[in-house]
């Protein structure tokens, strides 16, 4: 249950990043709102799954979600743009995830 709380609050990570994005620097009520509201239950995630997975991969594991869905956002969405190797970095980031995981 820990892991996947994990990456629902991974998950949720991306969304207030890209919920502070379209707040425009708390400029506008409805992002700003969404961005305080997935940051708790973001965090309360986190702090949950931490009770029985290890700080240091469960903080890279919800990291690496975050970072992986914010990227693919600004990506696909945001119009920042995708390229190998972006893609490449992105594959890196899940292949050291993976190695904390198992290794560990």
């Amino acid at each position: 249950m820990a892991w996947f709380v994990l990456v629902i609050s991974g998950l949720l990570e991306t969304a207030w990043a890209a919920a502070l994005n379209a707040s425009q620097g708390f400029s506008r009520l409805w992002p700003s709102v969404t961005f305080v509201v997935t940051l708790v239950l973001s965090m309360a995630g986190l702090a949950y799954a931490l009770r029985t997975i290890p700080l240091g991969t469960g903080y890279a594991v919800w990291v690496s979600v975050g970072v992986i869905g914010t990227a693919l956002i600004g990506a696909f969405f945001l119009g920042e743009g995708f390229s190998v190797p972006k893609a490449l970095c992105l594959v890196a980031i899940v292949s050291g995830v993976v190695g904390l995981k198992v290794l560990g």
